[in-house]
Parts: structure tokens; C-alpha cells; sequence
């Protein structure tokens, strides 16, 4: 998909008299480039939430479960990177209709654990183990690229060619030429993982895990590109 802006435009120094250099005649064009490429790395996050009557109880619980939990999916997925991204260990209160001071029953302990695999097959078998071991809660899935940089880099590089020629296109319309490029700008390549957004419970542990396509991420580059131009008998 390309899209482009061009703009031809003369301007002039303020100098002195004697200094004054001639106008400077330019085309300026926008194109935008997209390039699709094969996820090969996933996130999945994985949350343990427990309760109990004290915070110790609900914390002691909460980390007996989560290690169970390590253990299954390491074991599931050997290479796979783990790492905590949140904990935290709340009171319960309970609200009466009537008004008055809210009851305390209880504390809730949740502890999300990241994990980073490149063996996009195991997902099943990671969210599976997960949920066998006393996972309640998968928060998520999200597809990305190990390397983002040479996508990107292709990108700016299908922009920066779609953008000369655009260029090249306006300004022989004009019966003009390119004599230089004046000047280029990146206008933020954006890069959008894949989401997916799900939830398992104790009760979908019982169940063979769905199969998870990861599809295609999109990275799409921008660029603006302004060069002088002449005219072409010159």
C-alpha cells in the first residue's frame, strides 16, 4: 500500500542584496511502505490467584502454586524464558447494603508470570501445563519478532524507493529534474504485535488445549523525501 503527498514550492534566502542566492525549486513526497512477516516468538502470560482468611496464608499459598506452575511449564517448554511482571496481595472487604464500615474478609494473593518462547508449538502444551499445575488465569498471548530491526529496516527501505520514484514521476510531469536530494525524514515505522486475549480456569484444565494460530504482523514505514529540482533541458 503506498500513499504519497508531493509539494512543489520555490523559496528564497533572506540575505543581503549582494548575497541573495537564487531560489531553490523543490518536490516534496510522503510514501508509506508495509511489510508482513511470520511471528517466530510468543508471550504468554499466566496468572495464579489465590485466597485465604489471613495475607501470610494467601502469600504462602499463592507462592507454593506459582512454583508448582514454573516447574510444569519448564518442564513443557525447556527453553522457554520466565519472568515475574506483577504481584500483588490485597485485603477482601465486603460491603453492606445498609452502609455502614465495610468488613474485612479475607486477602487475595495474584502473581503473573511472563513467559518468552520461540517454539511457537508448545503454546498448547505450555498453557496446558500451566492450568494442570494450578494456573487459573492466562491472561494473553501476544506474537512478536525476535528481530524487529530488519523488518523495520525493509520497510524504510520499500519506502524510501516507492518514495524517489514518486518523486522522479511528479517531477517529470513538470518537465523537471531531480538534482539532489535535499533532505529525508522517518516518520515513526509502527510495528504491532499480535494479541490474543484469553482465559483458563482449573475447570478448562480438564480440556485438550485449542489450537492457536499466530497469523501475520504487519510493519508499516513512513517516510517524507524532498529533493531539488531543475529544469530538465538544463
Amino acid at each position: 500500500m503506498t500513499r504519497f503527498l508531493a509539494v512543489v514550492c520555490a523559496c528564497a534566502a533572506i540575505a543581503p542584496l549582494r548575497a541573495q542566492q537564487p531560489p531553490v525549486s523543490s518536490v516534496r513526497v510522503t510514501s508509506e511502505a508495509r511489510v508482513t512477516a511470520k511471528p517466530d516468538r510468543a508471550q504468554v502470560d499466566i496468572g495464579v490467584l489465590t485466597r485465604a482468611a489471613n495475607s501470610q496464608e494467601a502469600a504462602a499459598h499463592n507462592a507454593r502454586q506459582v512454583d508448582a506452575v514454573l516447574a510444569a511449564v519448564r518442564k513443557a517448554a525447556p527453553a522457554a524464558v520466565l519472568k515475574t511482571t506483577s504481584y500483588s496481595l490485597n485485603p477482601n472487604y465486603q460491603f453492606h447494603p445498609g452502609g455502614g464500615e465495610p468488613t474485612l474478609n479475607g486477602y487475595t494473593a495474584q502473581n503473573v508470570v511472563q513467559v518468552t518462547l520461540d517454539e511457537l508449538g508448545r503454546i498448547g502444551a505450555v498453557i496446558d501445563a500451566a492450568t494442570q499445575s494450578g494456573a487459573n488465569h492466562v491472561q494473553g498471548i501476544q506474537f512478536t519478532l525476535r528481530d524487529q530491526d530488519a523488518v523495520r529496516a525493509q520497510a524504510l527501505r520499500e519506502a524510501v524507493t516507492r518514495a524517489r520514484a514518486q518523486a522522479e514521476v511528479l517531477a517529470g510531469a513538470l518537465g523537471l529534474k531531480i538534482t539532489r536530494v535535499l533532505s529525508v525524514e522517518e516518520n515513526s515505522p509502527r510495528f504491532v504485535p499480535i494479541r490474543v486475549f484469553a482465559g483458563a480456569s482449573r475447570a478448562a484444565a480438564e480440556a485438550v488445549p485449542p489450537p492457536i494460530e499466530a497469523g501475520t504482523l504487519e510493519v508499516t514505514a513512513e517516510v517524507t523525501l524532498s529533493v531539488e529540482v531543475a529544469p530538465a533541458s538544463r
